[in-house]
């Protein structure tokens, strides 16, 4: 019970914290996040709520990184392995068995996508103050890649542009 009013807070101050953000002028500002030990920056005016996983109704005949559709306040949204879209994961049972799955970062209204992330865990807001650029040391990459970034610890965070990714077409294409 704790750990759910814990987690109740979290998510709580988070959204607080993306509201004032999002209030603000700033031009560069992510919701960090942590897939297979993996972290990803998702730009603050792209991202949409969060929520704790629900039942996911799986699709038939889908690729192993769409996991189905659940039932997001009252809407109908499908629901990506992040890790496993990006090819950061092997599909299997032995890939599952140590992961936790904690959240589902659904991709801002204004995309016009219901769909939501599925991350490990949230890692809070950075800033582009909070962050440096990395040197692009890759000759192509897909449209939704942005920058990369390291933090003042040294831990290297990579940019995914949700609304390059919600009209990506190995993105859309769940059926394989």
């Amino acid at each position: 019970m704790a750990n759910k009013e814990a987690l109740r807070d979290l998510q709580t101050r988070l959204a607080e914290r993306l509201s004032a953000a999002r209030g603000q002028a700033r031009s560069d500002a992510w919701l960090a996040v942590e897939s297979e030990g993996r972290g990803f920056l998702l730009p603050l005016t792209q991202a949409g709520e969060i929520f704790a996983p629900t039942a996911i109704v799986p699709v038939a005949h889908a690729k192993p990184w769409f996991l189905g559709v659940t039932n997001l306040r009252g809407g109908l949204h499908g629901v990506v392995d992040l890790a496993r879209f990006l090819g950061i994961q092997h599909a299997g049972p032995s890939a599952d068995a140590g992961r936790v799955r904690t959240q589902l970062v659904a991709f801002n209204a204004a995309l016009d996508i219901n769909c939501a992330l599925l991350v490990d865990r949230l890692a809070g807001l950075r800033g582009a103050e909070q962050l440096s650029i990395e040197p692009d040391t890759e000759q192509s990459r897909p449209s939704f890649v942005g920058g990369r970034f390291r933090d003042a610890a040294g831990r290297l965070w990579q940019e995914i542009l949700l609304s390059e990714l919600a009209h990506h077409d190995a993105f859309l294409r769940i059926v394989g």
